[in-house]
């Protein structure tokens, strides 16, 4: 029996030996810093790692914007912050190409608020009358609220924001530069004059052109038709703007056939002056000529009508831009004629500057003028009209707009937002940065078309 149980006990520990042997041969199998819940071997796929909180966030991104859709925007604005943009709508630097300088975005600085301004300006626009008066009895009277009552119908991300806070024009910049856009047109009044609804905005030209310079943006002027504007105070203004700022790296510049490098300002409803008074400034024989002096420069002239095209012609500008991102509202602004035009151009050695834009919406300020909305259709109005100023191989492409939000043409970042008497309008299902996005992949498009048809190789100065 003693036999028994000595064999007994030693066959026990033989057993109880061979067991631990083999954990202790399955621990050294295992990676060293495996934990009992982690998948075997997830720390040698790094991709994996990475991406599986992302996916956590992303998922509960999806259902937040599912709650948080219809509420207030500061909530929309907290998910945006809380959640990584994805690369594809926040490209990195060296994932962008190149600014296009033959792409031009429309530019608004005259928006305020409290906080910079004592007050809001413009987000609190009065809602137009018509001039019917019958018409008008049928629509509300009176300014809109800020903050949460703005005349847009969309919402922006930075919310009622004001053209003066530095980080806002920051923001702008960056989000022209991701859009691979090369120049921002300023709308521009000269010093201590200003739109009926706004306040003057040149003292902002110099923060303006040093974060443009910045991101390696340029800028033009976009002059707006001030109140007497004629060929002698064009004279004055346009030598304002060339000594006070012609000298800043930012300042745009375009290189002509002959090989000049001249400023390029666009003159906003250069209809309503005769063309006998541009042709004092914009011709050589005029009395007040511009022409072959320090400040010689290219007049782009804004054609609405059919019959504008002699009265620019013979009032001397170099070119025609048609601004209205509303197919079909004016001829300029008729796709159909883009061709027509161009050929015109051709003829007179003009240049042709179509402007497309992602939709208009002005009820907000005009509430009687529905008949011109164009509704964006998830971008793809936008697009159409790219493609149709591409097949017109234009010297340049204009953008209306990258902030007009009363025409509710931009195509700045707009979020979600609900009030207890508005739904503002937003770019879902897409992201806030859809028009920049679709913005930079047209842009691309459109520096490789350019440069089989641009023969000539006229190129901007840097």
């Amino acid at each position: 029996m003693a036999k028994f149980r000595r064999r007994t006990c030693i066959t026990l520990s033989l057993f109880i030996l061979f067991i631990f042997s083999l954990m202790m041969g399955l621990k050294m199998l295992r990676p060293h810093k495996a934990a009992f819940g982690d998948p075997f071997g997830l720390d040698l796929l790094p991709e994996i790692r990475q991406q599986t909180p992302h996916l956590v966030k992303t998922f509960d991104s999806q259902k937040s914007d599912k709650i948080d859709s219809e509420t207030n925007v500061k909530n929309l604005k907290s998910v945006e912050i809380t959640v990584k943009p994805s690369k594809a709508s926040e490209p990195y630097p060296e994932e962008l190409p190149p600014r296009n300088y033959y792409l031009h975005v429309f530019y608004y600085s005259w928006y305020g608020n409290p906080q910079y301004d004592g007050k809001y300006i413009h987000w609190n626009h009065p809602i137009l009358s018509h001039w019917d008066l019958r018409i008008a009895k049928k629509y509300p009277q009176g300014k809109h609220n800020p903050p949460d009552d703005i005349g847009s119908s969309f919402y922006p991300e930075l919310g009622s924001y004001s053209s003066r806070d530095p980080s806002v024009i920051e923001t702008h910049m960056k989000q022209m530069y991701s859009a691979s856009i090369g120049v921002l047109a300023l709308s521009w009044y000269p010093p201590d004059s200003n739109d009926e609804n706004g306040e003057p905005t040149d003292n902002l030209v110099p923060t303006i052109l040093d974060k443009a310079h910045k991101y390696n943006l340029k800028v033009t002027f976009h002059i707006e038709p001030y109140k007497n504007r004629d060929d002698k105070n064009m004279y004055q203004n346009v030598r304002y703007i060339i000594d006070k700022y012609g000298n800043h790296p930012a300042f745009y510049r375009y290189k002509t056939k002959n090989g000049s490098a001249l400023p390029l300002f666009y003159v906003y409803d250069s209809y309503i002056t005769t063309a006998e008074k541009w042709a004092n400034l914009l011709t050589s024989s005029g009395s007040q000529s511009i022409r072959n002096s320090p400040y010689d420069a290219l007049f782009i002239a804004l054609l609405v009508e059919k019959k504008h095209r002699y009265e620019i012609l013979r009032g001397g500008f170099d070119g025609i831009y048609t601004y209205f991102a509303t197919n079909g509202f004016t001829y300029g602004s008729s796709y159909e004629n883009w061709a027509k035009l161009k050929f015109f151009c051709d003829q007179f050695d003009l240049m042709f500057i179509p402007s497309v834009g992602p939709g208009y919406i002005d009820t907000s300020i005009r509430p009687w003028n529905t008949q011109n909305t164009r509704n964006r259709v998830n971008g793809k109005y936008y697009e159409d009209a790219l493609s149709a100023a591409l097949q017109a191989h234009p010297s340049i492409i204009s953008i209306t707009s990258f902030n007009e939000w009363h025409e509710g043409t931009q195509i700045e970042k707009a979020v979600p937002k609900r009030t207890s008497n508005t739904v503002y309008l937003d770019y879902r299902p897409h992201k806030p940065s859809l028009y920049l996005d679709l913005t930079r992949k047209w842009s691309e498009k459109y520096s490789k078309e350019r440069a089989t048809y641009a023969l000539d190789h006229q190129l901007p100065v840097s």
